[in-house]
């Protein structure tokens, strides 16, 4: 008996018309399991729902009717199996759950494309044009600006009083960052904050997008603005993210969705991730206390913290392929062009590769071996500025805080793919 006929075809991808409280994942029949529902993200259920899928169909299928036929990896080893067989499961069709290959898209929905969601050669020669500036010497001179940021942005906190660290910190230096790696018009670069958090944001009243259409709006003003950026560097070429996708033999005439779909790719991977994790940090060590402990006591324990708050935050809960032709995947027949969700959120809590692993534990020994940056070819190009701008910032905290408390529970992004933050009260005691 085929999949289709086995599992019911459920109404939505988003679950967002169920306002009642969410079950417990024990009382939900496994086949009705939708980890593509925001809300197990927004309201912080995500967990056990994806431990129940590793342990009893790590390998489950969906089907909807906006999305089509999807197959959520959730186990450690089948993720990793997927993201490096791009001759199988391609990036070409997109990298976030959208709609069947051969259906039709949301009317008002631009048709973008990035170099993320492609396969080579294009892929590689697109990527390779920008790469140089997150190359290690790039980075050995952005780290003074960095220090030297996260120094003034850290002197500015209030002491005593509550404050929104997702605001005043990580997104100011994040977008700091981000413009200095695109020569954005400084003044003007919380653009870049509204535009990434446009990109993925699922449109709602009261949300951070009302519909499609203000967002295909928003993203030509966005289109507009660095198509200025791209004449005033053919003339002026500078060491920076435009000049390069301006003068690259392989990216000088893109056309303009493709153009608009790298930039947006760019703003995201730099703003969203770091931003999150940068969040997830102080979220972290109030959740596991003696480990904080254990940090403030050993700041030589730093670069062990970096890359395990990466994979307990997990700032991209997912990224999806596509089949290329009929396999199999952990013993359940996968058709061509079915959707393959690879949720590195779950990867991440793995329990057969990361000893009690939805603790946080700075000293674990494995802790690189997450699957936040992805793996294979579309492994996360900026992943080494992720890590100096966090191991930067607990540097520069641990020098001048005896403590940073969370006041309480953050409220979370509604998106299955953004794992993040957007309020995450705190107060600062100073030394």
């Amino acid at each position: 008996m085929s999949e289709t006929t086995t599992t019911p075809k459920l109404p939505s991808t988003t679950g967002l018309e169920n306002t009642a409280p969410i079950p417990s994942a024990a009382d939900v029949p496994l086949a009705d399991i939708l980890p593509s529902n925001p809300r197990l993200f927004s309201e912080n259920r995500w967990e056990e729902y994806f431990a129940r899928l590793r342990a009893e169909d790590p390998v489950h299928f969906n089907e909807t009717e906006s999305a089509g036929r999807f197959w959520s990896v959730t186990r450690y080893e089948d993720v990793k199996k997927v993201d490096t067989d791009w001759q199988r499961f391609s990036s070409a069709q997109g990298i976030t759950l959208g709609f069947p290959v051969d259906g039709p898209r949301p009317e008002g929905m631009l048709n973008l494309s990035t170099f993320i969601a492609m396969d080579p050669p294009v892929h590689d020669v697109q990527r390779k044009t920008v790469t140089g500036v997150v190359a290690p010497g790039n980075l050995v001179n952005l780290e003074p600006l960095i220090r030297e940021r996260t120094c003034r942005v850290l002197a500015s906190l209030p002491d005593g009083e509550t404050f929104d660290w997702v605001d005043t910190v990580s997104i100011e230096l994040t977008t700091m960052m981000l413009a200095t790696l695109f020569d954005f018009p400084f003044e003007e670069r919380r653009k870049l904050t509204r535009w990434s958090d446009i990109t993925f944001a699922i449109p709602q009243p009261g949300g951070i997008i009302e519909t499609i259409e203000q967002r295909r709006e928003e993203m030509l003003e966005c289109l507009e603005y660095f198509t200025r950026l791209k004449e005033e560097r053919l003339k002026r070429p500078g060491n920076d993210l435009v000049s390069m996708l301006a003068h690259g033999e392989d990216t000088k005439d893109m056309p303009p969705m493709q153009y608009l779909g790298n930039l947006l790719l760019l703003i995201v991977g730099g703003n969203d991730t770091t931003r999150n994790t940068m969040s997830g940090s102080i979220y972290a060590l109030n959740r596991f206390p003696d480990e904080y402990d254990k940090l403030t006591a050993n700041p030589a324990l730093i670069p062990k913290m970096v890359p395990e708050v990466i994979r307990w935050q997990t700032p991209l809960a997912y990224m999806r392929r596509t089949a290329n032709d009929d396999c199999e995947l952990g013993g359940k027949q996968i058709k061509k062009h079915d959707q393959i969700l690879m949720w590195y959120a779950s990867g991440n809590r793995d329990e057969a590769v990361f000893d009690n692993a939805a603790a946080l534990d700075i000293e674990r020994p494995n802790s690189r071996a997450h699957l936040s940056f992805g793996f294979g070819l579309h492994r996360c190009m900026g992943n080494r500025l992720a890590e100096l701008q966090l191991r930067v910032l607990w540097e520069e905290i641990l020098t001048r805080f005896e403590r940073i408390e969370v006041q309480a529970e953050p409220e979370r992004t509604l998106s299955s793919f953004v794992k993040g933050y957007t309020y995450l009260p705190v107060k600062v005691t100073r030394r």
